[in-house]
């Protein structure tokens, strides 16, 4: 059994104050749900605040990136050690990454074996574009980015990775997939190609999120399908009772 994962991506939201009085109003209703790995990602300069916050409580704390490099003449980015002094887990490869930043499947790939260095445990993000969904291209799209970003990784980290399906066209737009296209995608997409790049074992362990404008009243659709072991959540994460409808929704 998977244990089914849900995670908070602020983006670059909430100020530490803010990011205090979210945390304040979410923390006792999430300690509250058991049987699913609940994760916030704050942005980095409300790491320390939050982690702080949830200090003793079941609730993870995630960077939203690393850089693959130790340390270095690297001016405005973050090396994994220095996330790992706070979280858990960080996200690696996000669309508006890729798209805005240039992150390519050969930087999502050294930044996975970075995290995975510091005992960090990737949430890694793969999923088309509309053009690409319109053509017909998302099995060759999914696969591409699991063979490419997580080439070269052991079968026993491997089974650490955590990946998150994001259809592009489905975030920040209200435009969500349906959770039976999400579980097909999952399920005939994703998962074949994590078994031909590890094994069938492997890619049945792997826990795969769908991602992209869940929200509480619609949670539901995608956690009732098989292969989707929960949600990484943006705007919704920012809205406390949303949040927590989506965590308790996984739990069911």
């Amino acid at each position: 059994m998977r244990t089914p994962f849900v995670a908070g991506n602020w983006k670059m939201n909430k100020t530490v104050a803010e990011a205090r009085v979210l945390v304040s109003e979410m923390s006792q209703p999430l300690n509250a749900v058991k049987g699913v790995e609940k994760v916030l990602c704050p942005p980095f300069t409300a790491l320390l605040s939050v982690a702080a916050l949830l200090e003793g409580s079941d609730i993870g704390i995630g960077a939203q990136n690393i850089h693959w490099e130790t340390k270095g003449a690297f001016t405005g980015e973050v090396a994994p050690s220095m996330v790992a002094e706070f979280c858990h887990y960080v996200i690696i490869g996000h669309s508006e990454r890729r798209a805005m930043f240039g992150e390519t499947n050969d930087t999502v790939n050294k930044k996975i074996n970075a995290a995975l260095s510091m005992n960090l445990i990737p949430i890694v993000c793969v999923g088309e574009t509309l053009s690409e969904y319109e053509s017909q291209l998302t099995a060759d799209v999914v696969a591409r980015q699991v063979r490419e970003g997580m080439k070269g990784i052991r079968v026993e980290d491997a089974v650490k990775l955590v990946v998150a399906y994001e259809p592009v066209w489905a975030i920040g737009t209200g435009r969500a997939s349906s959770g039976q296209n999400a579980e097909v995608v999952i399920r005939d997409m994703i998962r074949p190609a994590l078994a031909a790049l590890f094994d069938e074992s492997t890619a049945q362990t792997i826990r795969v999120l769908y991602g992209g404008s869940v929200t509480g009243s619609n949670a539901n659709e995608f956690f009732s399908q098989p292969d989707v072991d929960g949600a990484l959540v943006g705007g919704a994460s920012l809205k406390g009772d949303d949040f927590v409808r989506i965590v308790y929704a996984a739990a069911k």
